[in-house]
């Protein structure tokens, strides 16, 4: 079928309007019509040519939100109509995935990365020629796309729709981070250092648990305002002179129970670690690139405290993005406060608005 998508042809170039051939849906695939889509900045990663793998022309994109179209012929967990979320893949067989631990999948990269299929095929072509697509196994930057079944999320039909593309990604993996991993008691004390959407959506959550006191660190004071909206009991500005850590310590005494830390600066991780109390835990968001190395006193870490990296909040979709719906409808997750919305044309401006930091969560509504 005929459906419009964006478009990367060469290494940050820019998105690209056009009209492609969708392929039909496999035995265990879902022609999902897609109503949004979140921007990440795995996305733009993406688009400037992160991932060695990935050739070009390419089709972005990884937190889609859809309605249902039709279903392969092996397909039993969803119909035509159902509301679904695509989220990240996973093989099903390594050990892994064998031990339900889904977002460390030993082929994750593969899968996420290449432009294809696992079996190399491709999803988009145009006058016959492959346009590589898969991104995440969705590519959701476009009209229409094909999910497979394992990769997909149901969500209740009373939940709108395009307001909950962010949880397939950055949601989940902030909200995660604290629910699935650090599981914090009431009271306990709770840091986030970087609050873009992932850091926020892992505020949001602390908030959920009933952390006190709730701290918020950026360089963005309109960040830090909404920040405060959202939960946070104290707020830092790391572009001033403050001694961050000292500062952490002043407002919790002892140091911090749990730090979040989302920028993927060795410096930022450095003071995440050092704000920790005894058997303290630090938990590592932040996508840093290859190479990328940091310090710490081994000593420090003698007292107990822990430093763990997470990927996609240690979730399992399928049982974890239902909840955050249920918390988004009764008005304890409001994602809809991060999101700034814009047509699918205004991808390159949504773009640019991410990267500056303008935007927290830039939103594609696809043309209806």
């Amino acid at each position: 079928m005929k459906i419009t998508a964006a478009v990367v042809r060469e290494r940050a170039g820019a998105f690209n309007i056009e009209t492609l051939d969708l392929d039909d849906p496999r035995a265990d695939e879902l022609l999902v019509e897609v109503v949004a889509t979140g921007m990440c900045a795995t996305d733009l990663h993406g688009r400037d040519g992160y991932f060695p793998k990935m050739p070009y022309p390419a089709v972005f994109g990884h937190e889609g939100v859809g309605v249902v179209r039709a279903v392969g012929q092996t397909v039993t967990r969803f119909k035509t109509g159902d509301h679904v979320i695509m989220s990240y893949p996973w093989c099903g067989t390594c050990p892994n995935c064998r031990s339900h631990r889904e977002s460390y999948c030993l082929s994750v990269r593969d899968l996420k990365f290449t432009g294809k299929r696992a079996d190399g095929s491709t999803l988009h072509a145009k006058d016959g020629q492959p346009v590589y697509s898969a991104f995440f196994q969705q590519s959701s930057f476009g009209t229409y796309t094909l999910a497979n079944e394992r990769y997909a999320v149901k969500v209740r039909n009373d939940a709108p729709l395009e307001i909950l593309g962010p949880l397939a990604c950055g949601g989940q993996t902030g909200a995660g981070g604290v629910l699935n991993v650090m599981k914090p008691a009431p009271g306990d004390s709770f840091a986030v250092f970087g609050v873009g959407s992932v850091g926020l959506s892992g505020l949001m959550a602390a908030r959920i648990a009933g952390c006190d006191p709730i701290i918020a660190i950026d360089v963005h004071e309109h960040r830090l305002a909404l920040a405060r909206e959202l939960g946070a009991t104290h707020t830092i500005n790391h572009s001033g002179r403050t001694d961050v850590v000292a500062e952490i310590r002043k407002i919790t005494g002892h140091g911090l129970r749990f730090a979040l830390e989302t920028s993927a600066l060795p410096a930022v991780l450095r003071e995440a670690i050092d704000s920790l109390m005894p058997a303290g835990t630090c938990v590592l968001l932040g996508s840093a690139r290859g190479g990328t190395e940091a310090s710490f006193e081994m000593p420090f870490l003698q007292d107990g405290r822990s430093v763990r990296g997470v990927i996609q909040g240690d979730s399992v979709p399928e049982e974890f993005i239902p909840q955050l719906v249920d918390y988004i409808m009764a008005g304890r997750f409001p994602v809809e406060k991060l999101i700034t919305f814009y047509d699918f044309a205004d991808i390159n401006r949504a773009a640019a608005d991410s990267m500056s930091g303008a935007t927290i969560k830039p939103v594609l509504r696809m043309p209806r």
